[in-house]
């Protein structure tokens, strides 16, 4: 690419910075949760729009969960949750 060494090299540069990491994990996390009520979404063959109004929620407030663009609240998992007819598990697992 250029002479500062390309993706990978900045990559690594900004991996370096403080709270690089920490912000790596939270979107990381955010994008899990959305992925995993996607999931659950379209195993129930419901839109998003099924699942805002079951949930108290606009359409494009899931649309953003489930892109991981938001990091919600404990009260919107169990609101998506009852909505979705599953459990909400809240844990800590060994590093």
């Amino acid at each position: 690419m250029n002479e500062s060494g390309g993706w990978a090299a900045m990559r690594e540069r900004r991996m370096a910075e403080p709270g690089a990491s920490e912000a790596y994990d939270a979107a990381r996390l955010a994008f899990e949760l959305g992925r995993s009520v996607r999931d659950l979404r379209e195993r129930r063959g419901w839109s998003q729009a099924q699942l805002a109004r079951a949930s108290g929620m606009t359409q494009s407030a899931v649309a953003r969960f489930e892109a991981g663009g938001t990091v919600p609240t404990l009260p919107v998992l169990e609101r998506l949750a009852t909505a979705l007819d599953v459990r909400l598990r809240v844990g800590f697992e060994a590093a």
